[in-house]
């Protein structure tokens, strides 16, 4: 991760390349299916029939139910990062721009990619004990939208960047619940406003 305050989010290779193709049809069935229908819901059964192997084949591959629920998470998170850092890179926005990219972002790829809301908040809620392996990767997938936000928020309040990338952190958050479940219309564009409010409250302060 780099730790300059004013380049965008690192591009994480979303792909696996030493996944075989048996073992990329199980990674992408079961991803498609523990997010649609949720992970305890889904068996290597139900997994391993629908991408056409068989159990043998997925277990010689992943090992364990665990190990492709996160493989699932870590590659929807790395490939949100490569979308971050593909489609709003903040080169020549001014600091606040670069703050409301990382909202229209998210508006564009959960419209694309995450009609049932956030995975990873999806997976806490089947997900809270911090033994299990995909924990960590949930936990921290948020850490990092946090110090994105910090980042970012260092460059346009230095003095102000701890709270006001918390403040930020909790628009974006709440943004991708109240959109995953429909509670009102554009709910980033409303957290966009919000947080362009706050930026500029910030700047005034400086």
């Amino acid at each position: 991760m780099r730790t300059t305050t004013s380049s965008a989010p690192p591009a994480v290779e979303p792909d696996r390349p030493d996944l075989t193709p048996a073992a990329r049809r199980v990674l992408e069935t079961a991803s498609r299916l523990f997010y649609e229908r949720g992970i305890h819901a889904v068996g290597v059964d139900l997994i391993a029939a629908e991408a056409g192997v068989t159990k043998k084949t997925l277990y010689d591959r992943f090992g364990s139910k665990e190990q492709i629920v996160v493989d699932y998470l870590a590659t929807r998170d790395a490939r949100w990062r490569a979308y971050l850092a593909a489609h709003h890179d903040p080169a020549g926005l001014s600091p606040v721009d670069r703050v409301l990219a990382v909202f229209d972002a998210s508006r564009e790829w959960t419209a694309e990619h995450s009609g049932k809301g956030c995975s990873m908040v999806n997976a806490h809620a089947e997900i809270s004990d911090p033994a299990h392996p995909a924990y960590a990767v949930i936990t921290g997938q948020k850490q990092w939208m946090l110090e994105l936000f910090t980042r970012l928020a260092q460059d346009v309040s230095p003095d102000a960047a701890r709270e006001l990338g918390r403040s930020l952190m909790l628009l974006h958050e709440g943004a991708l619940v109240s959109d995953g479940l429909d509670v009102f219309p554009d709910a980033f564009g409303r957290a966009r406003r919000l947080a362009a409010f706050l930026l500029s409250a910030a700047q005034e302060l400086r």
